[in-house]
């Protein structure tokens, strides 16, 4: 790790100590470029936490010119307004992570929160990152963020976009030395020091660093390794397989408040100049979703179709709840326990040396979802 990175990752472990009760928010996330990835194709991962426990995917047909997308949704937002990661007919892919470091303005709370508003609109609108980049350029100001919008493309582009209500600075894909960006609640070109998620940064890149060096990364092992891995960079310790059954929930990828682990991966990347074919979308891409606590979570493909959202997935339980949602949450119950204002992890009932733990068992299952949804997609290219 950098000198400076290392300066700000003590930094933020003495802020967590000396201020106990600040609730750090936000997502794990990362953008993995194709050379990275054995079938040669980008991947845009989020790992999602928010307070909003419950969550739903559905397919939005086009209409009025735009372009039809998947997107993951919070369970209430029954008209579909706000999505939270995406991807459309186009082979453009969107997501976000709260950041809490580049908003330099005093426009209240009450007009902030709108990156699902934006995300959907570029679903709606955008084919390349270029096309973010100038939806961004033309949103009325203040655009009512402080995020770090993820985006990937058809053609093997991707960025990120650190962006406050005026303006934004963009991180190239093909400008990291590594082949791939990982972004958590703090945004680099920021204010040093400020934010959320500098040890949840280090776990990621720490997981991730090994199978990039043999370009290994691929969206089974995003969700069934990294978002389901009890690593803690700042104290060198893994905890996973350590049967504690009452861990205190602090600074892992899995948190109490997680609610998602998404990984959308693309197309082999086109030509410039080549166009885009729904068809090469809905038959190459597919949006790895398992949705609830992400350690217990079963993973579904899903694809830029009508029929692509698995029933299990959809909001048609009372309260847009989904079905493999409300396993998911049932599940994550059992695991967690409450001391005060703290929240403890069973860890034992996720892994255990028997192999039957929950997140076991998912993982098991999930190893032949890939395998077989892998198989159906490579038979169509």
């Amino acid at each position: 790790m950098p000198g400076i990175k290392r300066i700000i990752l003590i930094a933020s472990l003495l802020m967590w100590f000396v201020l106990p009760g600040k609730e750090c928010k936000g997502c794990t996330s990362a953008i993995i470029g194709a050379d990275l990835n054995p079938y040669g194709r980008p991947i845009l991962w989020k790992h999602r936490d928010t307070s909003t426990k419950d969550n739903k995917v559905e397919y939005v047909p086009a209409q009025d010119g735009a372009f039809s997308y998947v997107a993951l949704y919070n369970a209430g937002d029954m008209d579909l307004q706000e999505a939270w990661m995406g991807m459309n007919e186009a082979g453009f892919a969107v997501m976000n992570t709260a950041s809490y470091n580049i908003k330099d303005d005093k426009v209240p709370e009450k007009e902030m929160d709108k990156e699902g508003f934006v995300m959907t609109k570029a679903l709606r609108s955008c084919r390349t990152v270029d096309d973010f980049a100038h939806l961004l350029d033309t949103l009325p100001r203040p655009m009512g963020v402080e995020a770090n919008f993820g985006v990937i493309d058809a053609y093997g582009n991707g960025a990120y976009f650190e962006t406050n209500n005026h303006s934004y600075i963009r991180f190239d894909l093909k400008d990291s030395p590594d082949g791939m960006l990982v972004r958590t609640n703090y945004s680099h070109s920021g204010r040093p020091k400020e934010g959320y998620g500098y040890v949840r940064e280090a776990n990621a890149e720490c997981l991730l660093a090994p199978y990039a060096q043999k370009r290994e990364i691929t969206p089974e092992l995003l969700t069934e390794k990294i978002s389901r891995t009890f690593y803690h960079d700042g104290k060198k310790e893994d905890f996973t397989m350590s049967g504690k059954k009452s861990l205190l929930d602090d600074d892992f990828i899995p948190r109490y408040k997680s609610t998602a682990t998404i990984a959308i991966e693309g197309c082999r990347p086109l030509s410039p100049g080549e166009e885009v074919d729904a068809d090469l979308v809905k038959n190459q891409y597919i949006m790895w979703t398992g949705i609830g606590y992400p350690p217990v979570s079963r993973v579904r493909a899903v694809r830029c179709m009508p029929e692509g959202v698995d029933a299990g997935l959809r909001g048609v339980l009372p309260n847009g709840h989904c079905s493999l949602g409300d396993e998911a949450v049932k599940k994550r119950g059992d695991v967690f326990s409450s001391k005060g204002k703290k929240m403890y992890i069973d860890v034992s009932k996720l892994f255990n040396e028997a192999g039957t733990g929950y997140a076991q068992r998912a993982m098991e299952e999930n190893h032949k979802t890939y395998e077989r949804e892998i198989e159906t997609r490579d038979e169509r290219e």
